[in-house]
C-alpha cells in the first residue's frame, strides 16, 4: 500500500534550515553557497578593523582642519566613515552578485566614463595639498582615478583574452597605449604613486596572460629607463626621490612625513599606547587617510600592524589559490588583476608608513578614510568575489579543497 501519510510542518528553524541552506535555489541562497564566503569575512575585517583606525585617527585630523571659524568635532571623521562604510557595503554586495558578462560589460562602461572624467580634473578639479585629483560634486568630493581602477584592471583582462579567439590581435599595444593614456593624465595632477600602480598592474596583467618571453624582457628592461626619464623631467618623482635618499635636499616636505610616519609608527612599541593614548598621530599630516598606519602602529602596536599585513596578505594568496583551476581566461585575468591592484596598493602604503618607500599619497585599502576610495575598493572586491564564484564545470584541485573547506 501506498504511504499516504502528510509529513508534519516544519517549525520556523526547519523553514530558515531549507531558505539558508545548500538546497535553497533562491538568488540570495545560491549567492552565499557559490560566493567566496572567506574572502569576503576577511573585507570585512579590514573594513571593521578601518573603523576602528579611523576613529583613532579622527581628533588628530580634526584638530589639523579645525579653524577658528569652523571647529570640527573630534570624531566628524568616523561618522563620516561609518556613512560611507553604509554606501559601500550595498554597492560591495550587489556588485557580487552579477553575471560575469553584466560585470564585464559595466567595467567596459565604466572605463570609458572614468577616463573621460580624470580628462577634466586638469580643468575644473579641485587641488588639495598642491594635488588636483578631486572633482566638486556638490554633496562630495570625487577621485575619478580610485573609480578607474577596477574598471581599468577588468576592460585590460578582457582584451587580453580576446587574444585566445584571435592571436594577431595587437592587444598588448593597445592595453599599452590604454596603460599610458592613463599614466600621462595621472601624471598632470601629479599623481605618481597611482601612476606606478597602473603601470604595474599592466605589467603583472601581460605576465600573467602568457605575452612572449621577449616582449616582457623588452618591457621590463623599459622600466629602468622610465624611471630614469621620470626622475629628470618629472619633478614631482624627482623631489620625491631626493626627499626619500638624500634628507635635507629638495623637498624637505615628503622627508619630514616620511619622518613624522616612522616615528609615530614606533612610538608604541609592540602593544601600543592604547586607545586614544596617541600623541605623536597630532605630528602626522594625514593621518586619517595617506599615513594611518602609523597611527595604527602608535595606538594598538606593532602586533597590530603585523596582523593587518597577514590579512591582506591572506587576501591575495587565497585568490590566486582559487584560480589554479580556473579555466576562463577572462576570469582568470580579471581576478588576478584586481588581486594583484588590492595588494600592491596596500603594500605601497604599509612601505611609505615605514620608511621602505618615498612618500606617494596612498591610502591603505579598506582602512584609510575617505569615501571615494571605500567605494571604489568595494566595486573592486564585489568583481573579484562575483569573478571567483564556485564554478561547478570547472575540474576541482587539492588546493582548493583544502584552501575552501569543499
Amino acid at each position: 500500500m501506498t504511504d499516504t501519510r502528510v509529513a508534519p510542518p516544519k517549525g520556523v528553524w526547519g523553514r530558515m534550515k531549507d531558505r539558508g541552506g545548500r538546497g535553497d535555489r533562491s538568488p540570495l541562497g545560491l549567492w552565499f553557497w557559490d560566493i567566496d564566503r572567506v574572502l569576503l569575512l576577511l573585507t570585512l575585517l579590514l573594513i571593521a578593523i578601518g573603523l576602528v583606525a579611523v576613529g583613532a585617527a579622527s581628533p588628530s585630523a580634526a584638530q589639523r582642519y579645525s579653524d577658528e571659524k569652523h571647529h570640527i568635532p573630534p570624531l566628524f571623521y568616523l561618522w563620516w566613515q561609518l556613512a560611507w562604510v553604509g554606501v559601500s557595503l550595498p554597492v560591495l554586495f550587489v556588485v557580487s552578485m552579477l553575471p560575469v558578462a553584466f560585470a564585464r560589460r559595466m567595467a567596459l562602461i565604466g572605463t570609458v566614463v572614468c577616463l573621460g572624467l580624470l580628462m577634466l580634473v586638469p580643468f575644473i578639479g579641485i587641488e588639495r595639498n598642491g594635488a588636483t585629483r578631486w572633482l566638486d560634486f556638490g554633496v562630495s568630493l570625487l577621485q575619478p582615478s580610485e573609480f578607474l581602477k577596477p574598471f581599468f584592471i577588468v576592460t585590460t583582462a578582457w582584451l587580453l583574452s580576446l587574444r585566445a579567439q584571435d592571436s594577431d590581435l595587437p592587444v598588448v599595444t593597445i592595453t599599452g597605449a590604454l596603460t599610458a593614456l592613463v599614466a600621462v593624465l595621472l601624471m598632470m595632477q601629479p599623481d605618481f604613486g597611482q601612476t606606478v600602480v597602473f603601470a604595474a598592474v599592466w605589467l603583472a596583467l601581460l605576465m600573467i596572460s602568457g605575452t612572449p618571453v621577449k616582449v616582457m624582457a623588452t618591457l621590463i628592461g623599459c622600466v629602468p629607463a622610465g624611471l630614469i626619464a621620470a626622475y629628470i623631467f618629472y619633478d614631482t618623482a624627482r623631489v620625491r626621490i631626493d626627499a626619500f635618499l638624500f634628507p635635507g635636499a629638495e623637498g624637505g616636505s615628503d622627508n619630514f612625513q616620511t619622518n613624522a610616519a616612522h616615528n609615530a609608527i614606533t612610538a608604541g612599541g609592540w602593544r601600543g599606547t592604547g586607545p586614544g593614548g596617541g600623541t605623536m598621530k597630532f605630528r602626522l599630516p594625514e593621518g586619517h587617510t595617506d599615513y594611518i598606519f602609523s597611527v595604527i602602529g602608535e595606538e594598538f602596536g606593532l602586533v597590530a600592524c603585523a596582523v593587518i599585513a597577514i590579512l591582506f596578505l591572506a587576501i591575495v594568496v587565497r585568490v590566486f589559490v582559487k584560480l589554479l583551476d580556473e579555466q576562463d581566461e577572462f576570469r582568470l585575468f580579471a581576478a588576478a588583476g584586481l588581486a594583484t591592484q588590492f595588494g600592491a596598493q596596500a603594500l605601497i602604503s604599509m612601505a611609505v608608513n615605514t620608511g621602505l618607500a618615498p612618500s606617494k599619497g596612498m591610502t591603505l585599502p579598506f582602512i584609510s578614510y575617505g569615501g571615494s576610495s571605500l567605494i571604489a575598493l568595494s566595486i573592486g572586491m564585489g568583481l573579484l568575489l562575483a569573478f571567483t564564484r564556485r564554478n561547478p564545470f570547472v575540474s576541482r584541485s587539492p588546493y582548493i579543497a583544502r584552501w575552501s573547506g569543499e
